[in-house]
């Protein structure tokens, strides 16, 4: 049974979409920066972008779309240098929209423990706080049709952001769209991998981790 997200969104071609999470941000401060320009990599950050170039050289790479923010921008460059691929800002691949944005979200010290915050918690599903699901879904599934498009048969990769992976992950999977973001399963530099059928239509996914020895410990 083909999925209906695929039907919506017909391409004569099989291929698979690559939708990389940007790599660690220098944040010593715990800050929630969502769209916040200015937020640079870490020097780990760095490390895991050049993992990700070199990953990336095993593919028949004929696109690259990338948020706009600098943090999406910088994990993009070493795979377009390593396949000699002009960068496309896409601003559909940027980060949820949230109201905490530019505040401390450190656990037992952010802005969650003040009350005046509790008024835009109301409505988990939606959700409440920040950019509804349902149009993080819709943006998203539109970049990664339009990267596969301009593919031309080939692989493309989208550079993004942890929460409109997820969320797109869980609607091509059929999942809830609440969930406990700890367990999300979208590390740093990781590659959720869309794959199309030779319809056009999506016809699975995949998850990997090629910088996953970079990641820091949990604590």
């Amino acid at each position: 049974e083909r999925s209906a997200l695929g039907t919506l969104y017909a391409l004569p071609m099989s291929s698979t979409v690559h939708v990389v999470r940007h790599g660690e941000v220098h944040n010593p401060d715990k800050i929630l920066y969502g769209r916040q320009p200015g937020w640079r990599l870490s020097e780990r950050g760095q490390e895991m972008a050049q993992t990700i170039g070199e990953w990336s050289k095993s593919l028949n790479l004929g696109a690259l779309h990338v948020s706009p923010l600098q943090r999406a921008q910088e994990t993009a460059a070493p795979i377009a240098a390593a396949h000699n691929i002009s960068i496309t800002t896409d601003d559909r691949l940027i980060e949820a929209a949230n109201i905490f944005e530019g505040k401390p979200f450190g656990v037992g010290d952010g802005v969650l423990r003040h009350p005046a915050a509790w008024k835009h918690l109301w409505n988990p599903w939606k959700p409440s706080w920040g950019e509804p699901y349902e149009e993080q879904i819709s943006r998203m599934l539109a970049a990664i049709f339009a990267a596969n498009k301009a593919a031309n048969g080939k692989d493309a990769i989208c550079v993004s952001h942890q929460l409109p992976i997820w969320i797109l992950r869980s609607a091509i999977e059929n999942r809830r769209l609440l969930h406990d973001p700890r367990k999300r399963e979208c590390s740093l530099a990781s590659v959720t991998s869309v794959h199309f059928d030779d319809e056009g239509m999506i016809s699975g996914l995949s998850y990997s981790e090629p910088a996953g020895h970079l990641l820091p410990e949990k604590k």
